[in-house]
């Protein structure tokens, strides 16, 4: 089965129904990425380093187990091996196959990976990034709902050009998310089993055009009473692009930290950089977007 993600071919042996299908007919041409049914030895990668564990890495590989689901041996930008555990279900296998291991292989492509989400506004993107849970998704989703474009939803990878690469036609959104935005949840898929965490397809709000970075929020919360936004400037633009990019212990092991930091540097240089913190309580999101557009347009 051939797929499409990240401006990548992707030949799969597992289903991948978040991802953009090659239609019928259309001429195969040449694959980027083969994610294969193999086994994947136990016990970490010989001669590497470890970094948790389940987790080893060399220079070219990254080994990364998730007990009672699967073991994964990303190779080299271009391979990744699945061995499933006994039992284990193909959904809660593609959740880890579509973030940590294909995160792991964008890494070993040169890539820059933020972990949040990228907007479209106009012919640039805005990229929101946080922790689990600052509303990052919610904040996607209430975009989409005015009628922008989304080009990434939690994996946001960044190219040589400064540019957010579309990645997969979905936002995923916990069941309370939804009842705030009044999505119903009846039809959509859950991301694995017995979890509160659904797909919503974008469908016409998916954007699969690589944009500019023009804008990167860091969005927390705390008790205040309104949104407040503290601009980021100077070399303090570079560390938050660093403590925000997705699993980030994964660089260390495939020696990528010192291009990764070079990568931040050139991003940091070209975007508006700034803090938003939204209040803890009573989360009102019309409010966000309204100041986050107005920050945007004074300073396009």
């Amino acid at each position: 089965m051939r797929y499409t993600a990240y401006q990548l071919a992707i030949e799969s042996d597992l289903a991948l129904p978040e991802l953009l299908p090659v239609p019928a007919g259309q001429p195969a041409g040449p694959v980027d990425v083969q994610i294969r049914l193999a086994d994947v030895a136990p016990g970490g990668l010989p001669g590497g380093q470890q970094l948790g564990p389940f987790l080893w890495a060399t220079p070219d590989s990254l080994w990364l187990e998730v007990p009672h689901i699967a073991r994964f041996h990303v190779q080299a930008g271009h391979s990744i091996l699945v061995a499933p555990a006994p039992g284990a279900d193909e959904d809660s296998i593609r959740v880890f196959l579509l973030g940590s291991a294909l995160g792991a292989l964008l890494f070993q492509r040169g890539q820059l990976v933020l972990h949040g989400n990228a907007i479209r506004i106009g012919d640039q993107c805005m990229v929101c990034v946080g922790n689990s849970g600052a509303g990052k998704s919610t904040l996607a989703a209430g975009f989409m709902q005015r009628g922008y474009s989304v080009l990434a939803d939690d994996v946001v990878p960044v190219d040589r050009q400064g540019r957010a690469v579309p990645g997969f036609p979905r936002i995923k959104l916990w069941q309370d998310t939804a009842d705030q935005l009044q999505i119903d949840t009846g039809g959509l898929r859950r991301i694995r089993p017995h979890l509160e965490k659904f797909n919503l397809p974008l469908g016409p709000r998916f954007t699969d055009q690589a944009l500019p970075i023009r804008w990167v929020y860091l969005l927390d919360s705390d008790h205040v009473e309104q949104v407040e936004f503290a601009p980021i400037k100077g070399m303090e633009r570079f560390m938050p692009l660093y403590d925000h990019t997705y699993r980030v212990r994964f660089l260390q092991g495939m020696a990528l930290k010192g291009e990764h930091l070079q990568l931040c540097g050139q991003l940091a240089g070209q975007i508006r950089l700034a803090q938003v913190t939204r209040p803890t309580a009573g989360f009102e999101l019309d409010p966000l977007i309204d100041r986050l557009l107005a920050d945007m347009e004074a300073h396009p």
